[in-house]
């Protein structure tokens, strides 16, 4: 396992995310549409994959990560709707809230990906000293 390279594509894709979050906030509603779609679709491969990486892993994380990718889908359906009942209204105090709404969970899901950032920490410290406690063990019975 090299986590040096999973946390450096992680840092990548937090930086493609900054570069697109620029980009988004010029766009207009067709575009950020398109722009949702092809995120939704992204993400459900990356979440596909994810479940096949968990799957080959050991057993006991797969019910979390069960619930983690039902939640992750739940809240990314939920979004998907809201925009699409977005372009039904057209009441000036609704769409205000609405983006409220949306922004709201806009930073929810950075508040998620950052307790994510750090749970990885803990797990990765955890899956190192496992290892080198597993190697020195081993070392002590040879």
């Amino acid at each position: 396992m090299n986590f040096n390279d999973q946390v450096n594509d992680l840092e990548k894709r937090v930086d493609d995310l900054k570069v697109s979050v620029a980009a988004a906030a010029k766009e207009n509603h067709e575009q950020l549409q398109q722009r949702i779609d092809t995120a939704q679709a992204e993400t459900d491969k990356a979440l596909a994959e994810a479940k096949q990486q968990a799957t080959a892993a050991a057993g006991k994380a797969q019910a979390s990560w069960e619930q983690t990718r039902s939640d992750a889908r739940a809240r990314l359906d939920e979004l998907k709707a809201r925009a699409k009942r977005r372009a039904d209204k057209v009441d000036a105090d609704f769409a205000e809230s609405d983006a409220d709404w949306a922004e709201a969970d806009a930073y929810a899901a950075i508040d998620y990906a950052d307790w994510a950032v750090e749970n990885a920490r803990v797990a990765i410290l955890d899956a190192l000293d496992a290892r080198i406690y597993a190697d020195e063990k081993a070392g002590a019975l040879a």
